[in-house]
């Protein structure tokens, strides 16, 4: 199933953070994404509802399966991506926030041939 571009956002952010600290909550969401707390509040209402994040006692966010596999997709194509326009001469900030437009609108084609041609595995 295809879900929106913001909650893909959401999941790679909950991923990424993850990666850094031991607990996501909805603050560091904040933080990262630049949202409010009601924004954010609400995307990890409909996420949660969803089957793609879970939330405990304590308000820690964790992503389920379904969460895990989508955030982990968005964050390779993001990786990828970047990786490929820095490749090019893109400046780094200019490549990440390029690439987290770009990762949810190519094909699974078009962006299993670039990591093949660029990372060469």
């Amino acid at each position: 199933m295809k879900i929106q571009e913001s909650a893909e956002n959401y999941l790679e952010a909950v991923l990424m953070i993850s990666r850094r600290q031991p607990d996501v909550h909805a603050a560091d969401l904040c933080r990262h994404t630049g949202f409010s707390r009601p924004t954010v509040s609400q995307a990890v209402k409909e996420l949660r509802a969803d089957g793609y994040l879970n939330v405990d006692g304590d308000n820690h966010i964790t992503l389920t399966d379904k969460g895990r596999a989508i955030a982990e997709t968005i964050l390779e194509r993001h990786e990828v991506i970047a990786e490929i326009f820095m490749d090019l001469g893109v400046s780094r900030d200019t490549a990440y926030a390029d690439a987290c437009r770009v990762e949810h609108y190519i094909s699974q084609e078009t962006f299993s041939c670039m990591k093949k041609r660029w990372r060469k595995t």
